[in-house]
């Protein structure tokens, strides 16, 4: 079936500018790696300008911009030193100021990144704190202890870092000996803040009324869950009681949230335009995750339980039935990962023996089956789009990406590989710059005669681009347009279950019906023109590892032997 597309105005898209937040299409843009316009081998926001309308077309609602901050990039700009400056490989601050604009004309809102948990060790607080003598004042905005042991040879806790290795770095004196040590739950150059310090709070509510000024619809919120630790520096217990874990999701944490959400308000108070929080928020728990969505705290969270089950309907519909559950409680949107900047990307990861994403669990030479992985990928694209609240994709997930897992040791760029002692290939895998033409030395990433991208894109990367994509209409591309457009439609219906095997998923928007296949045989279709579809059907039929849209033309019974669930088990949102 062709569908047509028309490229949504900036007036269809602002239907109700109220809750555009409540079921958006967000496009996750890596800075570095998304379109070089300059010709210096690095993305920059002059790259993202040149391409607004092809990200209109796709069809999203807000483009979400991880760090673009002055930044050494130590951790992919994760370690941020001014964040009121733009780092000067992406541009300047009137060219972010000038792309927030030049989005907004097209309808897409920008959300942007604050990582509150650390800053940069170039950042002027930190040099000021490593100048400044043991118990200054300089050093309370952050983590500094003597050691343990009779010359203070031992760190102060033995807590886990995020990226392997210590959590705790020894700093020098000015006279050659060794002094006191500083924390940090992620690299070396990413010192910890101290959220019980009023400095510490009070520029960071600053910083947001200094984006929020520049048009900025958004933040997100990155290790949302970590700022605040216990003051004594205990060691974390074996089964701490919740909210008493010494670094990880601490009640403390919420206070600082509603002061957040309390700005957030404040702004769209002023013009109707709401201001959101996104929290990037790690839990096992889900009623404490469920805790940062009331209503005066954030407005939606990354739901990383979705992104890391394994491809299994059993798995999926029980993470998709507590997702809605909870959220349900707290009267928030879910949201739909698939992958971002962090994780294997979806074909790679989907097409491996063991499906579920752990960070610990990443290593080199994973075997993979990329065609498989590349239909389950599109089938969980379709699911994604059409289940209710908020779908998030990253940059080349559209475009059906795999992993890139044979960049040479010598280019790799993250600090999760080499402080795993380079047993963890890390994530430049999912990092490399996008290819934009099917020819050329950098795939149209670059200007011609540019500089060599900053990670080496594959031989064949081209036959994944834009330009050859845009050509075919059984593309990933063509299937994301697809569902981006249609998904409009679905933003109030009602979410119902459909009974089905024990190997698929069924359920049920108002007319729409979606079917995914987990088996390993094609099963019937029930009654509906289709909107999307994964992979070709064999008749009237969906084989393996697909999915399908089918829409009705008015409310009827569920056809082919799909019933519905007692209403108990229905969800709107």
């Amino acid at each position: 079936m062709t569908l047509r597309l028309q490229t949504p105005t900036a007036d269809a898209r602002a239907q109700d500018p109220a809750l555009w937040w409540r079921h958006a299409a967000v496009y996750e843009v890596y800075p570095r790696s998304f379109a070089d316009g300059n010709g210096d081998g690095i993305g920059d926001l002059a790259g993202v300008r040149a391409h607004l309308d092809y990200l209109q077309q796709l069809g999203i609602d807000a483009i979400w911009f991880t760090p673009w901050y002055a930044s050494p990039l130590a951790d992919g700009g994760y370690d941020v030193a001014d964040y009121r400056e733009i780092h000067p490989s992406f541009g300047t601050l009137s060219d972010a100021e000038e792309l927030i604009r030049e989005a907004a004309a097209r309808g897409i809102r920008t959300i942007i990144d604050i990582v509150p948990n650390h800053i940069s060790s170039l950042h002027p607080w930190f040099q000021e704190a490593l100048a400044a003598p043991a118990g200054s004042a300089a050093r309370e905005r952050f983590w500094f202890r003597p050691g343990k042991g009779e010359n203070g040879e031992e760190m102060p806790t033995r807590w886990p870092n995020n990226f392997a290795g210590d959590s705790w770095t020894r700093t020098v004196n000015p006279d050659g000996t060794p002094g006191e040590w500083y924390l940090h739950l992620f690299a070396p150059e990413q010192p910890d803040l101290n959220w019980n310090h009023p400095d510490v709070r009070a520029e960071f509510e600053s910083v947001l009324r200094f984006w929020f000024d520049r048009g900025v619809a958004g933040i997100r919120i990155d290790s949302a869950a970590l700022l605040v630790k216990d003051p004594q520096l205990p060691e974390i217990p074996q089964d701490p009681a919740p909210g008493q874990h010494p670094n990880l999701d601490r009640d403390e944490l919420h206070d600082i949230y509603r002061s957040w959400r309390r700005i957030a308000d404040e702004y769209s108070a002023r013009d109707g335009q709401q201001r959101i929080l996104v929290g990037e928020v790690w839990l096992a728990d889900i009623q404490r995750f469920a805790m940062f969505l009331r209503s005066d705290e954030m407005h939606t969270a990354f739901n990383f339980d979705f992104m890391t089950r394994p491809w299994d309907a059993s798995e999926l519909r029980a993470s998709i039935q507590e997702t809605l559950d909870v959220h349900a409680q707290v009267g928030a949107p879910p949201t739909w990962v698939l992958s971002n900047h962090d994780v294997t990307r979806p074909v790679t990861r989907l097409g491996r023996a063991d499906t579920a994403f752990a960070f610990q669990r990443k290593r080199f030479d994973t075997p993979v089956d990329l065609e498989l992985g590349s239909r389950r990928a599109r089938a969980a694209a379709v699911l994604a789009a059409t289940l209710p609240g908020v779908m998030y994709l990253y940059q080349g997930e559209e475009l059906g990406l795999p992993e890139v897992e044979d960049i040479p040791l010598d280019r790799l760029d993250d600090p999760m590989h080499f402080r795993s002692g380079g047993t963890d290939p890390g994530r430049d895998g999912c990092r490399v710059p996008l290819p934009w033409t099917a020819e050329g030395a950098s795939f149209g990433f670059s200007p011609a005669g540019a500089s060599e991208p900053w990670l080496p894109q594959p031989e064949g990367w081209g036959g994944y681009s834009i330009e050859r994509a845009q050509q075919d209409p059984e593309s990933t591309l063509a299937l994301y347009r697809r569902l981006l457009a249609a998904r409009r439609e679905l933003a109030d219906e009602p979410f119902e279950w459909l009974a089905s095997s024990a190997d698929t998923i069924a359920y049920r928007r108002g007319r729409t019906t979606v079917l995914v296949n987990f088996s390993a045989e094609s099963i019937p279709l029930p009654e509906g023109e289709i909107v999307a579809v994964s992979s070709r059907l064999a008749g009237r039929c969906l084989p393996p590892d697909a999915a399908v849209w089918l829409t009705a033309p008015e409310a009827t019974a569920p056809q082919a032997g799909i019933s519905p669930l007692p209403t108990s088990l229905s969800t709107k949102l």
